[in-house]
């Protein structure tokens, strides 16, 4: 008798939560961020909010909760109700890196958040002052030979650096990592040739390489984009690290019914099946799509999160 009051128990809960399904939303979505206004994150999901609210029938309302490496913005979002009202935009650095540069995290990245789908891969790229000369990779570590401890580089990536301190090692080569403190002074300080090596997202700094005062030598996470078709990758000159992880997904706090998770799964594919909006919001802000499935985005997660500790642990950073 007792199993069979369960089972039925059982029953009647997941017809209730498929019945809350069918009728979700009915109420504003709200978003978390964790970049500020003007943001990536912030700037795609309020381009995503004006094509997914037809869909939907309800808006996503965007919250941006910067700081703390992502750490604040999954902390909100974990602690929210597990109703489908509250999802986050997330990515890699949070979720794969930092339970490895940190002691302590304000969240459970394995457990608590759930992955809906991942979005796009943010492409990364080696750039140099086009003043440098230098057009491969082969030939920088040559610049950087002929000039000892004059040539700075400068990237927020902790993978990234692991990869310049790699070549260091292995050819020879003879620079210098430099603090970083933002995109925007990033790119001034490759513009005044004072820092004139770079890595990090291709957005950042196409303009200046369409207008020849940047030139990139390497796609550093191994993904290409028709942004730069002749722009090699790390894979195809040989290196076998680890590459970068830049991807941002969706997220919900975990205990979301299932059914909730699918239909914005479905209509985040939905969207992403019209090629403008594509095109204006994903590639041509140097970035690729990585659209799939939730098991399929949890699967990469933990493979992603073996890469990311082999990675801290090559860079000799102890945890903060």
């Amino acid at each position: 008798m007792k199993w069979l009051l369960a089972a039925v128990a059982l029953g009647a809960a997941l017809i209730t939560t498929q019945a809350l399904a069918d009728n979700y939303p009915i109420r504003p979505v709200r978003v978390f961020t964790t970049s500020s206004a003007g943001g990536i994150s912030d700037i795609f999901m309020r381009a995503l909010n004006e094509k997914m609210q037809p869909y939907l029938g309800q808006p996503l309302i965007i919250e941006n909760k910067p700081g703390g490496a992502g750490n604040i913005a999954a902390r909100f979002c974990q602690e929210a109700p597990p109703d489908g009202y509250t999802i986050c935009i997330i990515n890699a650095d949070t979720m794969i890196y930092n339970q490895f540069l940190y002691k302590q995290v304000p969240f459970d990245p394995e457990k608590g958040l759930i992955p809906i789908v991942n979005l796009f891969h943010l492409i990364q790229v080696l750039v140099v002052n086009s003043s440098l000369n230098v057009k491969t990779v082969d030939e920088l570590v040559a610049a950087s030979k002929s000039k000892p401890g004059t040539l700075n580089y400068l990237t927020a990536s902790i993978p990234c650096v692991v990869y310049m301190d790699t070549l260091k090692k292995e050819r020879g080569a003879d620079w210098i990592r430099v603090p970083f403190k933002g995109g925007g002074e990033a790119v001034t300080a490759i513009l005044s040739g004072t820092t004139p090596i770079g890595l990090f997202g291709l957005g950042n700094v196409q303009p200046h390489l369409k207008a020849g005062k940047m030139t990139a030598l390497a796609l550093v996470n191994n993904i290409r984009t028709p942004q730069l078709p002749d722009v090699p990758t790390l894979a195809d000159l040989g290196y076998r690290g680890a590459p970068s992880q830049t991807w941002y997904g969706l997220f919900a706090p975990s205990g979301t019914p299932k059914p909730i998770i699918d239909r914005l799964n479905a209509e985040v594919r939905r969207a992403f099946e019209d090629k403008e909006f594509v095109d204006k919001f994903v590639i041509t802000r140097g970035q690729v799509p990585a659209i799939n499935s939730p098991e399929e985005f949890a699967k990469e997660i933990v493979t992603d999160r073996v890469d990311a500790n082999e990675v801290v642990k090559l860079s000799g950073m102890e945890p903060q």
